[in-house]
């Protein structure tokens, strides 16, 4: 499935959607270049779960930020992440698929340490705009997918 967002208020609209369908343990994996609105979409997904979104900012050197809302959300950046041993010294197996809702920016670099099912979301820039590209993994995500592309007209 794919969601194009004409502007970046259109990209937090489709974030706060993610953020009100969320449920306790879910798991988002953002991938896209620098700058492509993987934060962005995140403080939209805070906005939905009712978290303060002035609080969001990329957590590219504190890898973790948590913000609190209906659910909790883990916010996670693994840009500058080196190994698998390093991602364990985090705790983010520890958090990951949790309680609460986990966000993920530059999770394909560490695919195999994702859970078996999670939502893929590459993001890429396109024109003034972007087009997410959902990808379901197991059947939650792929009713999830069901929803957003249900409400997807209120984006745009």
């Amino acid at each position: 499935m794919e969601i194009y967002c004409k502007d970046s208020a259109a990209t937090e609209v489709l974030g706060r959607l993610l953020g009100t369908l969320a449920q306790d343990g879910d798991v988002y994996c953002l991938t896209g270049t620098l700058g492509a609105g993987k934060t962005l979409l995140s403080r939209g997904m805070a906005a939905g779960l009712g978290a303060d979104i002035n609080e969001v900012n990329s957590p590219t050197f504190a890898i973790m930020n948590v913000y609190s809302g209906r659910l909790e959300m883990r916010h996670f950046d693994l840009y500058r992440i080196k190994d698998s041993d390093e991602l364990y010294n985090t705790g983010f197996g520890e958090y990951c698929g949790g309680d609460g809702l986990t966000v993920i920016e530059w999770g394909e670099l560490f695919i195999d340490e994702l859970p078996e099912e999670y939502l893929h979301i590459t993001i890429e820039l396109e024109g003034a705009g972007r087009r997410f590209v959902f990808e379901p993994h197991g059947a939650r995500y792929e009713k999830l997918c069901g929803e957003v592309e249900k409400n997807a007209g209120t984006v745009n």
